[in-house]
C-alpha cells in the first residue's frame, strides 16, 4: 500500500455542545444521543421503548413495515458500486433485516445545480437494475434542485414498506442471556473502499465494497421460523455500534471472539497502517443475527448455503451484565471494552 492520507477521521467532540457535527451522522454514540435528545422526545411516540431499523404497522389484517434512509457517499461511484444502488440495497436490507420481505420503494433526488446530467442517468440507471434484481420497484418520488455549493451532487431518501414474514417480534430489546450471535461474513470492506475511492490511498490488492441485498439470505435465516431474536445490517458505526445497541436495548451483556469475526488480510492491513478499528468501520451487505443457542447451528448452516453467507460464523454470545458492556476476547487471551465509534472515522461513507 502506498500514497498519502488526509483527514481519516474527524476529532471525537465534547460531550456539551450546541451545533451539529459531522459525528453526529456516525452511527455511533454521537448519533444515539442525538436521536435521544431531539428527535425521540419530540417526534416518536411516548411508548415506543425501542429503536429498530423499520416501524411495524397494520393495515386491514396485515402486518407491515416501513422504514427510511438518506444516502450521502462520496464519492458516488466507487469500487463495487454507486450511490443508487446502495440507496436501494440499503432500504431494502433495513426491511429485510426487520423480518419484512419488500414490497416497494420511494425515492427522492436532491440534486446541485451543475451536476452532469450523464452522471444522474448514470445513477438512475443503476437504482433501476438494483431495484430490478431484488424485484422491489420504485413507484413513487420527488426531485428538488439547489443552487451550486449547496450540496455535493447528488443526496437520495428511500422509503421502502414491506410485508412482515413471521409473528416472531425481531426486535433489538429481544436478545437473552445464552443467545448465540451470527455474523455472514467479512467485515469492513465497504468503508475501506470509499476511503480508496477517494484517491486518499493506493492498495496493491483492490478493495471492493459489500454492498448487497440481504432480503433473500434473510427469508433462508428465517425458514422454520427458528428462535431468533433480532437481527441488524451493519451500516455506519460498524460491528460495535450494532453489538452496542443491541446489548443496551435488551439490558445484557455481549462477549465476542476476536479470532472468530471474518476481516479479509488486506481490509485488516489498511486498518492497521491507519490506525482504525474494524469494527468501527462501515459494512453494506452484512448482518449479524442474535439467535437462541439451540437454533444457532441449523440457522449458521442455512447462512453457509446462501452465497451472501458463506463465510458465516458464530462470532459470540449473549450474557448477563447489568452495565450492558460489549466486550472482546482478543486472540491473546485478554478480554476489551468495544465501545460505539465515538467520532467520524470516515465521513459521507453512506
Amino acid at each position: 500500500m502506498a500514497g498519502s492520507v488526509r483527514s481519516l477521521q474527524c476529532p471525537v467532540p465534547t460531550l456539551t455542545h450546541r451545533q451539529v457535527l459531522l459525528g453526529h451522522g456516525s452511527g455511533g454514540r454521537l448519533m444515539h444521543d442525538l436521536i435521544e435528545a431531539v428527535f425521540r422526545p419530540r417526534l416518536l411516540p411516548a411508548d415506543l421503548t425501542c429503536l429498530n431499523d423499520a416501524a411495524y404497522f397494520r393495515v386491514a389484517g396485515f402486518r407491515l413495515a416501513i422504514t427510511t434512509d438518506s444516502f450521502v457517499v462520496d464519492p458516488i461511484f466507487f469500487p463495487g458500486g454507486d450511490i443508487g444502488q446502495l440507496a436501494v440495497h440499503g432500504t431494502v436490507n433495513d426491511l429485510a433485516v426487520s423480518g419484512a420481505r419488500p414490497l416497494v420503494l420511494s425515492a427522492a433526488f436532491i440534486l446541485e445545480e451543475g451536476f452532469p446530467i450523464e452522471d444522474l442517468e448514470r445513477v438512475v440507471d443503476s437504482m433501476r437494475e438494483a431495484s430490478a434484481r431484488v424485484g422491489v420497484p420504485i413507484v413513487t418520488g420527488d426531485t428538488k434542485v439547489v443552487q451550486r455549493g449547496k450540496c455535493d451532487r447528488v443526496f437520495i431518501n428511500t422509503t421502502g414498506v414491506g410485508v412482515l414474514m413471521t409473528e416472531r417480534v425481531l426486535s433489538a430489546d429481544q436478545a437473552r442471556p445464552g443467545d448465540l450471535i451470527l455474523l455472514n461474513g467479512d467485515i469492513a470492506a465497504h468503508g475501506i473502499a470509499i476511503l480508496a475511492a477517494r484517491g486518499e490511498l493506493e492498495l496493491d490488492t483492490p478493495i471492493v465494497s459489500d454492498t448487497a441485498p440481504l432480503h433473500t439470505l434473510v427469508e433462508a435465516i428465517l425458514e422454520g421460523d427458528p428462535g431468533v431474536r433480532c437481527m441488524r445490517d451493519l451500516t455506519r458505526g460498524g460491528l460495535a455500534s450494532a453489538l452496542n445497541e443491541i446489548a443496551q436495548s435488551s439490558g445484557v451483556g455481549i462477549r465476542i471472539w476476536e479470532d472468530r469475526i471474518p476481516i479479509r488480510d488486506e481490509v485488516r492491513g489498511v486498518c492497521e497502517v491507519l490506525g482504525l478499528d474494524p469494527l468501527h468501520v462501515a459494512n453494506e451487505g452484512k448482518l449479524i443475527a442474535v439467535v437462541a443457542r439451540e437454533d444457532a447451528e441449523a440457522v449458521l448452516a442455512r447462512m453457509r448455503a446462501h452465497p451472501l453467507g458463506r463465510e458465516a460464523a458464530i462470532i459470540g454470545e449473549v450474557v448477563e451484565d447489568a452495565r450492558s458492556m460489549v466486550l472482546m476476547k482478543t486472540q491473546v487471551g485478554g478480554f476489551r471494552v468495544v465501545d460505539m465509534l465515538a467520532g467520524e472515522q470516515l465521513p459521507r461513507i453512506c
